[in-house]
C-alpha cells in the first residue's frame, strides 16, 4: 500500500506550491513564496505519496484568533483518492479554535460550506491594461512605500486585515520584481498598493484607498511603472466603488472566488478595500 505522509513544508516546497498554483491558473506573483514563508514558516503542509509531493495546503495563523487557508491543491492525477482530504483535516486541526478565512474557487465552495465556512463576499479578478486612470487628487502625493516609517504602513494595513502581519508585510513590499506605492495626504496615509510580476498579468494587491480617486491614481502610477503590461486585481464585490472603478478603467473579469469564514466576518474597512492582497494568504 502506498505510504502517505504529511509534514510541514520546506522553503523549497513552497516554491513548488507556487508552481502548482500557477498550473491551476491562479497566477501567483513570482516571488510571493518568500513573503508567504515569512508570514508563518510552520503554516504550509505537504503530503507525500511514497516520498513524492502529492497534495498541499496553507494554514497560516495570525495573532491569537485568526487564520487563513489557501493552496489547497492535489496533483490532478491523484485527485479523488482521499489524499487531499487528509491534508485538509491536518490543516484544519492546526487551526482549531480560530476564525478561518479562505478564498474559495467556484467548484469547491459547496465543499467548504459543508466544512463550516460561509460566504462573506465574492472577489472578482479584473485584468487588462488600465486606460484613463486619474492623477493624484489635490493634496495627495504618491511615494515609494518603502521610504515610510514601517510602523505607519503596518498600522494602515491593519485597517483592512483582521490581525497584524508585520513580518509578511515587510517582506511583501521589499521583494524584487515589485513596486510598492503609498498615497499621503497631510502626512497621513490615504492609500497603499503593491504591483508584483506574475507569469501572465502582473498582480496588484493590496489596493487600499480612502477614495476611488486615490485608488485610480495608485493604479495609474503602478501601470506607468510597467507600461503596456496587463494587470490583475482581485476586487471585492462588496465594494461597489471598486468594481465601478476597474470597469471604468477597461479591466475585464476573468476569475472569481468567494471570501468565506468559519466565524463572524471580521470588522475591517471594506469601503477602502479596493483589491485584496493575496488569494492565498488573505
Amino acid at each position: 500500500m502506498p505510504a502517505f505522509e504529511i509534514t510541514v513544508a520546506s522553503a523549497d516546497d513552497i516554491r513548488l506550491l507556487g508552481e502548482w498554483a500557477d498550473a491551476e491558473g491562479w497566477n501567483p506573483g513570482r516571488t510571493d513564496g518568500t513573503a508567504f514563508f515569512a508570514a508563518d514558516p510552520h503554516g504550509f503542509l505537504i503530503g507525500r505519496l511514497d516520498g513524492e509531493p502529492a497534495a498541499c495546503i496553507s494554514v497560516v495563523r495570525y495573532g491569537a484568533g485568526f487564520a487563513f487557508l489557501g493552496f489547497y491543491i492535489t496533483r490532478p492525477q491523484l485527485r479523488g483518492q482521499g489524499y487531499g482530504i487528509q491534508v485538509w483535516r491536518a490543516g484544519m486541526a492546526r487551526l482549531e479554535g480560530r476564525n478561518v478565512g479562505l478564498d474559495g474557487v467556484v467548484e469547491q465552495q459547496d465543499n467548504y460550506r459543508k466544512s463550516g465556512f460561509h460566504s462573506a463576499w465574492n472577489n472578482i479578478r479584473y485584468e487588462g491594461v488600465p486606460a484613463g486612470a486619474g492623477a493624484a487628487p489635490d493634496g495627495v502625493s504618491l511615494v515609494d512605500a518603502r521610504t515610510l516609517p514601517f510602523d505607519r504602513l503596518a498600522a494602515y494595513d491593519r485597517r483592512f486585515f483582521p490581525e497584524a502581519r508585520d513580518g509578511f508585510l515587510a517582506s511583501w513590499i521589499s521583494l524584487p520584481q515589485r513596486t510598492a506605492l503609498a498615497a499621503v495626504r497631510d502626512g497621513e496615509l490615504c492609500g497603499f498598493s503593491v504591483l508584483r510580476a506574475g507569469s501572465t498579468a502582473s498582480r496588484v494587491g493590496p489596493l487600499y484607498a480612502d477614495s476611488a480617486e486615490v485608488a485610480s491614481a495608485l493604479l495609474g502610477a503602478l501601470a506607468a511603472s510597467a507600461p503596456g503590461t496587463p494587470m490583475a486585481v482581485d476586487v471585492p464585490d462588496v465594494n461597489t466603488a471598486a468594481v465601478r472603478l476597474v470597469e471604468e478603467l477597461g479591466l475585464a473579469p476573468s476569475f472569481e472566488t468567494a471570501r468565506m469564514y468559519t466565524g463572524p466576518v471580521p470588522a475591517i474597512d471594506q469601503s477602502g478595500l479596493f483589491g485584496v492582497t493575496s488569494l492565498e494568504l488573505g
